[in-house]
């Protein structure tokens, strides 16, 4: 067992058991519920064994038992429904808390097309923007909303610096599902190289922070802006969260009362967190702030900078 990751531990729980649950959870990974997210509706040629939904699940995800392989199903193949893992659906849950129903969803890291897929198929917006700054991935986030036939779209390929010049105040929910150290790869039995060490994650917080700083300025005045990652470190998630709303109060955290079981331990803010030991996922970090005040007016008309400058579009 690595040292790191026994030190990690000891910042996270100052509980014995805890912590060597956590450990046991990433050194010796369980498989979890896949789960699957319904486009359009569930399908009656769908044979899959459920697990019960829990309270604050989407109404259009299902938990499937142990075992189930819906990602070679036909059905997946046709679009009917996207494969993810449940924690994914844990933390895009505070958009439940969004009531009105938004022109624009910009999911700022998208790929592969998760996140943007469940904001979507929730919150039904006049228009989808999903970005992607690493070229590479592009392609699979691309593919993805095409094989589901999500519509209308647009995908883009920009740092969020320049979205944050050339479009300002022009989405009314941003998501930053924010590129991090990855530590929930562990529990699914894959690797993150270097995940606990110190570099590493002061590497990502700087990273999160930049991208955080230009998202609040793509948010219009009274929309949402929704952090989230797959690690566990307390400094890539609620200290980067106590450092946003320093460094920008008008945004305002938002209580999400389908996830106060899942509060953090770690913050009196309001974040949920879903750790691997407690068998429903790899591991997710969610919070969800409100702009409480005005930002500066749009530079140029949205439709014509992003038919300018989209990769892929779907109308």
């Amino acid at each position: 067992m690595s040292k790191l990751l026994t030190k990690f531990s000891l910042k996270l729980w100052p509980d014995p058991q805890q912590q060597q649950a956590f450990i046991q959870a990433l050194t010796e990974p369980q498989p979890y519920s896949p789960c699957i997210a319904w486009i359009k509706g569930r399908s009656e040629k769908a044979s899959f064994q459920r697990v019960d939904a829990l309270p604050w699940q989407l109404p259009f995800v299902d938990r499937l038992a142990v075992g189930e392989r819906p990602g070679k199903h036909d059905l997946h193949h046709q679009g009917a429904y996207y494969c993810l893992d449940f924690s994914s659906v844990f933390a895009a849950t505070p958009l439940t808390v969004i009531r009105k129903k938004p022109k624009v969803v910009l999911d700022l890291c998208a790929a592969p097309g998760g996140k943007s897929l469940l904001a979507w198929r929730f919150l039904q917006p006049h228009l989808l923007v999903s970005n992607e700054v690493i070229g590479k991935r592009v392609g699979m986030l691309i593919s993805n909303l095409k094989r589901c036939q999500i519509a209308p779209v647009r995908v883009l390929s920009a740092d969020p610096s320049v979205l944050a010049e050339a479009i300002p105040a022009s989405a009314d929910v941003v998501l930053v599902d924010a590129p991090c150290t990855g530590q929930s790869l562990l529990a699914k039995g894959e690797s993150a190289p270097g995940c606990f060490h110190p570099a590493s994650i002061q590497h990502n917080v700087k990273r999160q922070r930049r991208i955080l700083a230009n998202a609040s300025r793509l948010v219009v005045p009274g929309g949402y802006l929704a952090y989230m990652t797959c690690a566990f470190s307390e400094a890539e998630n609620e200290q980067v969260c106590r450092w946003f709303t320093r460094r920008f109060p008008n945004f305002e955290p938002q209580t999400v009362d389908a996830l106060l079981a899942f509060q953090s331990h770690l913050t009196d803010l309001p974040c949920y967190r879903i750790w691997p030991q407690s068998g429903l996922g790899a591991g997710a970090f969610t919070m969800l702030f409100r702009n409480t005040q005005g930002t500066a007016s749009m530079a140029q008309p949205l439709g014509a900078w992003l038919d300018e400058n989209a990769r892929w579009s779907s109308e």
